[in-house]
C-alpha cells in the first residue's frame, strides 16, 4: 500500500457536520478536516483490532483506591506478580494522604490484558480505573 492520499467525498446532514467542524478546532491548528477524519479511521481499526481476543495489544490500565484500604496495595502486588510477564510498568502517585492513583503499563494477548485489568477493577477498595488498548 502506497502512502498516496487519496480523496473520497462524505455526505452528512448539516447540523452533524457542524459539530464535526466544532471537534476539528478543539484538535487545534494543525488539524483540519482530513486530519481528523484520518484519526477516527485509525482509532476505529485499532479498536476493532483490540477486539480480537488474540491480538498483541499494549496498554494503560488507571486505577483509583484509598491505600489505607485492608491490605489492598497487597492484594494489587499478588495479582501483579502473578502476570509478571505482561506487566512492564507500573506509576504510583499520591493524590493526598489517603488516595492513589496507579498507572500499570500492560502488553500481551487482549484476552489475557484484559483479564488482568478485570482482577484489578474488581479487587475490593479499587474505587474507579479505565483501562485503554492499543495495538502493537
Amino acid at each position: 500500500m502506497k502512502n498516496d492520499l487519496m480523496r473520497f467525498s462524505v455526505a452528512m446532514p448539516e447540523e452533524l457536520l457542524m459539530r464535526f467542524d466544532q471537534l476539528v478546532a478543539r484538535r487545534g491548528l494543525a488539524k483540519n478536516r482530513s486530519e481528523v477524519v484520518r484519526d477516527l479511521v485509525r482509532d476505529a481499526l485499532i479498536e476493532e483490532e483490540c477486539g480480537d481476543p488474540f491480538a498483541e495489544v499494549m496498554g494503560t490500565l488507571t486505577i483509583v483506591y484509598d491505600h489505607h484500604s485492608n491490605d489492598l496495595q497487597e492484594k494489587l502486588h499478588l495479582i501483579q506478580h502473578d502476570f509478571f510477564a505482561n506487566i512492564i510498568s507500573t506509576l504510583h502517585v499520591h493524590v493526598d494522604a489517603h488516595i492513589c492513583l496507579e498507572v500499570i503499563v500492560m502488553r500481551g494477548e487482549a484476552d489475557r490484558v484484559q483479564d488482568i485489568a478485570n482482577r484489578i477493577l474488581g479487587t475490593k477498595g479499587v474505587q474507579n480505573g479505565k483501562l485503554v488498548l492499543t495495538t502493537m
